[in-house]
């Protein structure tokens, strides 16, 4: 299968002071179409760094990105937006809902970004999945996190992502909290065939992936598939 994403010989460097702090040190990986991949490490290891590499949310010091055929490089940062409106998926940590607008319209953006006339019949469906079909007049504020983060779910897939990037998804939620949110984005994932990488320090949702990438010191330490 061809690679959604490849990563080759990828380097960040912070300055700090007067010193150079390298978060990342020649990176190079793939991620093939319709896979479910993990980038696992723990804090401070270059995981959501290269999160925001891989998305063109950033530009590396040295190395390339290739997302969905595009290299990235080749791309000023309107047309790396567009490509994110057009083929990527979201979902974070702290839910990154706008605080002023309802359920439905938080799962609706992405779509009347892209001009599409049934916008709110497909974020109402989206949310019925997610079990928020009496929420959908609901402000963030009146949504608990479990809640908020469904809609965050809903929202990722609305848009119809090549590939979604997961960012912790389930790190400010409680155990059971985060198993149900879990598994609603595997059926998700399933249903709609999109390329799942998730950003996590949880080995065992990382065991549930197909392929495991750790990082440590900003430096792969382990790139293989897992038994699932």
């Amino acid at each position: 299968m061809s690679n959604i994403l490849k990563i080759t010989g990828l380097e960040k460097t912070y300055s700090s002071g007067n010193k150079q702090l390298t978060v990342l040190h020649n990176i190079t990986f793939g991620v093939e179409a319709g896979q479910i991949f993990s980038i696992v490490g723990p804090s401070g290891s270059g995981k959501t760094t290269l999160l925001g590499l891989c998305a063109g949310l950033d530009q590396p010091n040295a190395g390339n990105v290739e997302l969905c055929g595009q290299d990235l490089s080749t791309l000023n940062e309107d047309e790396r937006a567009q490509l994110r409106n057009l083929k990527v998926g979201f979902i974070f940590q702290n839910f990154q809902l706008l605080p002023t607008l309802t359920a439905l319209e938080n799962v609706s953006v992405p779509l009347e970004l892209q001009g599409v006339k049934n916008a709110t019949q497909i974020s109402s469906d989206l949310l019925e999945k997610v079990g928020l079909a009496d929420r959908v007049d609901h402000y963030p504020s009146q949504l608990s996190g479990g809640e908020q983060q469904r809609v965050a779910l809903a929202r990722a897939f609305a848009n119809k992502p090549s590939i979604l990037f997961a960012d912790e998804p389930t790190g400010n939620l409680d155990e059971e909290t985060g198993e149900k949110v879990i598994k609603l984005l595997f059926e998700l994932n399933k249903e709609h065939g999109t390329t799942l990488v998730i950003i996590t320090h949880d080995l065992e949702l990382a065991n549930r992936t197909q392929h495991i990438l750790k990082l440590k010191g900003g430096k792969i330490i382990t790139n293989q598939p897992t038994t699932v």
